[in-house]
Protein backbone atom coordinates (compact mmCIF):
# COMPACT_ATOMS: atom_id res chain seq x y z
CA UNK A 1 0.00 0.00 0.00
CA UNK A 2 1.41 3.52 -0.89
CA UNK A 3 2.22 5.46 1.98
CA UNK A 4 0.76 9.02 2.29
CA UNK A 5 3.04 12.09 2.97
CA UNK A 6 0.88 15.53 4.24
CA UNK A 7 1.94 18.68 4.55
CA UNK A 8 0.99 21.12 6.87
CA UNK A 9 1.99 24.69 7.46
CA UNK A 10 -0.33 27.06 10.01
CA UNK A 11 -4.09 26.18 8.64
CA UNK A 12 -4.88 23.74 11.89
CA UNK A 13 -8.66 24.58 10.32
CA UNK A 14 -7.36 22.87 6.92
CA UNK A 15 -4.83 20.60 8.10
CA UNK A 16 -7.95 19.41 10.21
CA UNK A 17 -10.82 18.62 7.59
CA UNK A 18 -7.93 17.36 5.01
CA UNK A 19 -6.71 14.47 7.97
CA UNK A 20 -10.39 14.11 8.77
CA UNK A 21 -11.79 13.30 4.64
CA UNK A 22 -8.54 11.30 4.71
CA UNK A 23 -9.40 9.33 7.43
CA UNK A 24 -12.65 8.04 5.72
CA UNK A 25 -10.66 6.59 3.30
CA UNK A 26 -11.62 3.13 2.16
CA UNK A 27 -8.05 2.31 2.94
CA UNK A 28 -6.98 4.22 5.89
CA UNK A 29 -6.24 1.37 8.17
CA UNK A 30 -3.54 -0.14 5.67
CA UNK A 31 -1.86 3.08 4.49
CA UNK A 32 1.35 4.66 6.50
CA UNK A 33 0.98 8.44 7.00
CA UNK A 34 3.73 10.62 7.30
CA UNK A 35 3.10 14.76 7.85
CA UNK A 36 5.70 17.37 7.40
CA UNK A 37 5.07 20.23 9.40
CA UNK A 38 6.87 23.25 8.45
CA UNK A 39 8.05 25.72 11.00
CA UNK A 40 7.19 29.19 11.50
CA UNK A 41 8.59 32.78 9.85
CA UNK A 42 7.87 35.01 12.63
CA UNK A 43 6.64 35.01 16.31
CA UNK A 44 2.48 35.56 14.33
CA UNK A 45 3.22 32.37 12.50
CA UNK A 46 4.40 30.06 15.22
CA UNK A 47 1.23 30.92 17.24
CA UNK A 48 -0.29 29.37 14.30
CA UNK A 49 2.08 26.57 13.74
CA UNK A 50 1.66 25.41 17.16
CA UNK A 51 -1.88 24.97 17.39
CA UNK A 52 -1.57 22.58 13.81
CA UNK A 53 1.11 20.87 15.96
CA UNK A 54 -1.22 20.73 19.24
CA UNK A 55 -4.03 19.35 16.83
CA UNK A 56 -1.77 16.52 15.14
CA UNK A 57 -0.26 15.45 18.55
CA UNK A 58 -3.82 14.65 19.52
CA UNK A 59 -4.03 12.63 16.12
CA UNK A 60 -1.08 10.92 17.32
CA UNK A 61 -2.22 9.55 20.29
CA UNK A 62 -5.78 8.38 18.12
CA UNK A 63 -5.84 7.42 14.66
CA UNK A 64 -7.20 4.75 12.43
CA UNK A 65 -3.92 4.49 10.26
CA UNK A 66 -1.88 1.92 9.76
CA UNK A 67 0.82 4.50 11.46
CA UNK A 68 1.51 7.69 11.50
CA UNK A 69 4.98 9.47 11.85
CA UNK A 70 5.04 13.53 12.42
CA UNK A 71 7.96 15.38 11.16
CA UNK A 72 8.22 18.53 12.65
CA UNK A 73 10.72 21.46 11.24
CA UNK A 74 12.64 23.19 13.41
CA UNK A 75 12.26 26.31 11.19
CA UNK A 76 10.73 27.62 8.00
CA UNK A 77 11.58 25.42 5.18
CA UNK A 78 9.15 27.10 3.23
CA UNK A 79 6.51 25.21 1.10
CA UNK A 80 9.33 23.98 -2.21
CA UNK A 81 11.89 22.33 0.53
CA UNK A 82 9.32 21.12 2.32
CA UNK A 83 7.81 18.77 0.15
CA UNK A 84 10.59 18.12 -1.93
CA UNK A 85 12.89 16.62 1.40
CA UNK A 86 9.66 15.19 2.37
CA UNK A 87 9.45 13.06 -0.91
CA UNK A 88 12.64 12.47 -1.05
CA UNK A 89 12.46 10.90 2.33
CA UNK A 90 9.64 8.93 2.25
CA UNK A 91 10.52 7.27 -1.06
CA UNK A 92 13.88 6.04 1.03
CA UNK A 93 11.53 3.75 2.62
CA UNK A 94 8.91 3.09 -0.63
CA UNK A 95 8.66 2.70 -4.09
CA UNK A 96 5.64 4.58 -4.25
CA UNK A 97 4.31 7.76 -2.65
CA UNK A 98 1.15 9.58 -2.61
CA UNK A 99 0.76 13.78 -1.88
CA UNK A 100 -1.25 16.02 -0.06
CA UNK A 101 -1.01 19.37 0.96
CA UNK A 102 -2.71 20.67 4.34
CA UNK A 103 -6.08 21.95 2.09
CA UNK A 104 -6.98 19.17 0.03
CA UNK A 105 -9.73 17.09 0.95
CA UNK A 106 -10.67 13.72 -0.65
CA UNK A 107 -13.44 11.84 -1.48
CA UNK A 108 -13.83 7.95 0.72
CA UNK A 109 -12.55 6.10 -2.66
CA UNK A 110 -9.57 8.59 -3.20
CA UNK A 111 -6.58 6.42 -1.82
CA UNK A 112 -8.18 3.29 -3.43
CA UNK A 113 -7.90 5.07 -6.78
CA UNK A 114 -4.51 5.64 -6.28
CA UNK A 115 -3.22 2.63 -5.01
CA UNK A 116 -5.39 0.61 -8.10
CA UNK A 117 -3.49 3.23 -10.64
CA UNK A 118 -0.33 2.83 -9.37
CA UNK A 119 -0.36 -1.05 -9.58
CA UNK A 120 -1.77 -1.21 -12.71
CA UNK A 121 0.07 0.90 -14.70
CA UNK A 122 3.67 0.42 -12.47
CA UNK A 123 5.45 -1.29 -15.56
CA UNK A 124 4.64 1.52 -17.56
CA UNK A 125 6.94 4.36 -17.45
CA UNK A 126 4.97 6.53 -19.79
CA UNK A 127 2.86 7.02 -16.91
CA UNK A 128 4.85 8.78 -14.68
CA UNK A 129 2.02 10.87 -12.62
CA UNK A 130 -1.19 9.78 -10.93
CA UNK A 131 -3.79 12.46 -9.82
CA UNK A 132 -7.10 12.80 -8.15
CA UNK A 133 -7.98 15.67 -9.26
CA UNK A 134 -9.57 16.80 -12.88
CA UNK A 135 -8.97 19.96 -14.80
CA UNK A 136 -11.79 19.32 -17.20
CA UNK A 137 -15.01 21.26 -16.91
CA UNK A 138 -16.55 17.84 -18.42
CA UNK A 139 -17.56 15.69 -16.03
CA UNK A 140 -16.73 12.58 -18.00
CA UNK A 141 -16.45 11.26 -21.61
CA UNK A 142 -18.02 8.88 -24.32
CA UNK A 143 -15.44 6.50 -24.87
CA UNK A 144 -16.01 3.46 -28.17
CA UNK A 145 -15.44 0.07 -27.98
CA UNK A 146 -11.60 0.38 -29.10
CA UNK A 147 -11.26 2.16 -25.63
CA UNK A 148 -11.39 5.51 -27.40
CA UNK A 149 -12.36 8.51 -25.21
CA UNK A 150 -13.70 11.78 -26.89
CA UNK A 151 -15.87 14.59 -25.82
CA UNK A 152 -19.95 14.01 -26.37
CA UNK A 153 -21.33 16.57 -28.37
CA UNK A 154 -23.12 18.40 -25.50
CA UNK A 155 -20.06 18.46 -22.51
CA UNK A 156 -21.16 15.86 -20.55
CA UNK A 157 -20.07 12.42 -20.26
CA UNK A 158 -21.51 8.69 -21.12
CA UNK A 159 -20.28 6.42 -18.62
CA UNK A 160 -18.12 4.28 -20.17
CA UNK A 161 -14.77 6.52 -19.69
CA UNK A 162 -13.53 6.74 -15.94
CA UNK A 163 -10.18 7.89 -16.31
CA UNK A 164 -7.71 9.39 -19.09
CA UNK A 165 -4.31 10.52 -20.05
CA UNK A 166 -2.64 14.01 -20.71
CA UNK A 167 0.56 15.58 -20.26
CA UNK A 168 -0.33 18.18 -18.12
CA UNK A 169 0.53 17.69 -14.17
CA UNK A 170 -2.21 18.65 -11.58
CA UNK A 171 -0.80 18.75 -7.72
CA UNK A 172 -4.01 18.10 -6.13
CA UNK A 173 -3.84 14.93 -4.35
CA UNK A 174 -1.52 13.12 -6.70
CA UNK A 175 0.93 10.06 -6.69
CA UNK A 176 4.36 8.56 -8.44
CA UNK A 177 6.42 5.85 -8.42
CA UNK A 178 10.02 6.35 -6.80
CA UNK A 179 11.85 5.54 -10.09
CA UNK A 180 10.03 8.20 -11.82
CA UNK A 181 10.46 10.83 -9.80
CA UNK A 182 14.32 9.69 -9.03
CA UNK A 183 15.14 9.92 -12.74
CA UNK A 184 13.13 13.01 -13.73
CA UNK A 185 12.71 15.51 -11.05
CA UNK A 186 15.21 18.32 -11.16
CA UNK A 187 14.12 21.57 -9.19
CA UNK A 188 15.74 24.30 -10.93
CA UNK A 189 17.65 26.79 -9.23
CA UNK A 190 16.43 29.92 -11.96
CA UNK A 191 14.47 30.72 -15.08
CA UNK A 192 17.55 30.65 -17.09
CA UNK A 193 18.30 26.96 -16.06
CA UNK A 194 14.62 25.72 -16.83
CA UNK A 195 14.16 27.74 -19.94
CA UNK A 196 17.29 26.01 -21.13
CA UNK A 197 15.91 22.72 -21.52
CA UNK A 198 12.97 23.76 -23.40
CA UNK A 199 12.40 24.34 -26.74
CA UNK A 200 9.77 26.36 -28.30
CA UNK A 201 8.04 23.46 -29.13
CA UNK A 202 8.17 22.72 -25.22
CA UNK A 203 7.12 25.82 -23.89
CA UNK A 204 3.82 26.44 -26.66
CA UNK A 205 2.71 22.72 -25.64
CA UNK A 206 3.07 23.07 -21.48
CA UNK A 207 1.26 26.50 -21.94
CA UNK A 208 -1.58 25.81 -24.74
CA UNK A 209 -0.27 27.99 -26.93
CA UNK A 210 -0.22 30.51 -24.13
CA UNK A 211 -3.69 30.42 -22.81
CA UNK A 212 -2.22 28.58 -19.59
CA UNK A 213 1.32 30.55 -18.75
CA UNK A 214 2.00 28.58 -16.00
CA UNK A 215 5.72 29.24 -17.12
CA UNK A 216 5.89 32.45 -15.43
CA UNK A 217 6.46 30.89 -12.20
CA UNK A 218 10.19 30.04 -13.13
CA UNK A 219 10.54 33.80 -12.43
CA UNK A 220 9.93 32.78 -8.46
CA UNK A 221 12.31 32.20 -5.73
CA UNK A 222 12.41 29.29 -5.09
CA UNK A 223 10.79 28.15 -8.58
CA UNK A 224 7.45 25.90 -7.62
CA UNK A 225 8.12 22.33 -7.68
CA UNK A 226 4.97 21.50 -9.79
CA UNK A 227 6.33 23.70 -12.17
CA UNK A 228 9.13 21.44 -12.48
CA UNK A 229 7.71 18.85 -12.67
CA UNK A 230 5.37 19.38 -15.21
CA UNK A 231 8.72 19.97 -17.10
CA UNK A 232 9.97 17.03 -16.49
CA UNK A 233 7.25 15.00 -17.50
CA UNK A 234 6.58 17.01 -20.48
CA UNK A 235 10.72 16.13 -21.09
CA UNK A 236 10.30 13.07 -20.71
CA UNK A 237 7.64 12.18 -23.00
CA UNK A 238 5.64 10.90 -19.90
CA UNK A 239 1.38 10.93 -19.02
CA UNK A 240 -0.29 11.40 -16.15
CA UNK A 241 -3.77 9.58 -15.41
CA UNK A 242 -6.61 11.29 -13.87
CA UNK A 243 -10.55 10.41 -13.33
CA UNK A 244 -13.04 12.01 -15.45
CA UNK A 245 -14.48 13.32 -12.37
CA UNK A 246 -12.34 14.79 -9.84
CA UNK A 247 -11.72 12.76 -6.20
CA UNK A 248 -10.74 15.78 -4.27
CA UNK A 249 -11.25 19.42 -3.16
CA UNK A 250 -9.20 22.46 -2.57
CA UNK A 251 -10.39 23.66 0.07
CA UNK A 252 -8.07 26.37 0.51
CA UNK A 253 -8.43 28.32 -2.70
CA UNK A 254 -9.84 31.27 -0.42
CA UNK A 255 -7.52 31.38 2.30
CA UNK A 256 -4.34 30.17 1.01
CA UNK A 257 -0.98 31.76 1.19
CA UNK A 258 -0.46 31.69 -2.60
CA UNK A 259 -3.66 32.12 -4.04
CA UNK A 260 -7.42 33.83 -3.40
CA UNK A 261 -10.55 35.13 -4.96
CA UNK A 262 -13.31 36.72 -4.57
CA UNK A 263 -16.75 35.45 -5.43
CA UNK A 264 -18.29 39.07 -5.91
CA UNK A 265 -15.73 39.34 -8.52
CA UNK A 266 -15.19 35.27 -10.17
CA UNK A 267 -15.81 32.01 -9.19
CA UNK A 268 -13.52 28.92 -9.65
CA UNK A 269 -14.50 26.32 -12.39
CA UNK A 270 -12.55 23.85 -10.19
CA UNK A 271 -14.13 24.15 -6.99
CA UNK A 272 -16.34 20.94 -7.21
CA UNK A 273 -17.35 18.06 -4.94
CA UNK A 274 -15.42 14.72 -4.84
CA UNK A 275 -16.93 11.93 -6.09
CA UNK A 276 -18.71 9.66 -3.41
CA UNK A 277 -17.75 6.27 -5.29
CA UNK A 278 -15.31 4.11 -6.31
CA UNK A 279 -13.39 4.47 -9.75
CA UNK A 280 -12.19 1.30 -11.73
CA UNK A 281 -8.56 1.77 -13.39
CA UNK A 282 -8.09 -1.36 -16.43
CA UNK A 283 -4.90 -1.39 -18.56
CA UNK A 284 -5.50 0.91 -21.45
CA UNK A 285 -2.53 1.91 -23.77
CA UNK A 286 -1.57 5.54 -22.84
CA UNK A 287 -1.71 8.09 -25.08
CA UNK A 288 -2.26 11.90 -25.63
CA UNK A 289 -5.81 12.21 -27.27
CA UNK A 290 -5.82 15.13 -28.96
CA UNK A 291 -9.81 15.54 -27.94
CA UNK A 292 -8.74 15.74 -24.03
CA UNK A 293 -6.08 18.38 -24.93
CA UNK A 294 -8.80 20.18 -26.91
CA UNK A 295 -10.73 20.02 -23.49
CA UNK A 296 -7.20 21.02 -21.45
CA UNK A 297 -6.98 24.29 -23.48
CA UNK A 298 -10.24 25.51 -22.75
CA UNK A 299 -10.60 24.45 -19.43
CA UNK A 300 -7.60 26.21 -17.76
CA UNK A 301 -8.05 29.42 -19.36
CA UNK A 302 -7.25 32.29 -17.09
CA UNK A 303 -6.26 29.62 -14.82
CA UNK A 304 -9.79 28.48 -14.34
CA UNK A 305 -11.27 31.74 -12.71
CA UNK A 306 -14.70 33.00 -14.78
CA UNK A 307 -15.42 36.22 -14.41
CA UNK A 308 -18.66 37.78 -13.02
CA UNK A 309 -19.84 40.71 -15.10
CA UNK A 310 -18.19 43.11 -12.32
CA UNK A 311 -15.26 41.28 -12.56
CA UNK A 312 -14.97 41.38 -16.19
CA UNK A 313 -15.89 45.48 -15.99
CA UNK A 314 -12.93 45.85 -13.38
CA UNK A 315 -10.34 43.54 -15.67
CA UNK A 316 -11.25 45.85 -18.70
CA UNK A 317 -10.62 48.88 -17.07
CA UNK A 318 -7.49 47.17 -15.27
CA UNK A 319 -5.95 46.32 -18.16
CA UNK A 320 -7.58 49.72 -20.42
CA UNK A 321 -5.12 51.50 -17.56
CA UNK A 322 -2.48 49.53 -17.49
CA UNK A 323 -1.93 50.19 -21.31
Amino acid sequence: MTPVAVFVYNRVDNTRRTLAALMQNTLVAETDVYVFADGGKDERSWKQVNEVRSYLHELEQNHPFRSLTLVLRPENYYLERNIIEGIDYVLQHYDTICVLEDDIVTSPYFLQFINDALTTYQDDPRVMHIGGFTNLEISSMNQSADGVTTPSPCGRAGEGSAFYFTPHMAGWGWATWRDRWQQHFHHFQSEEEALAVLTPEDIDAIQYGGVFPCLKSLKKNPIPWDCCWEIAIRKAGGLCLYPTHTLVRNIGLRNGTHFSSSRLLQRYAFDREPLQHPVPVTRQTPAVDPAIEDLFREAIRDWGIRYTWLGKTLRWFYHLVKH
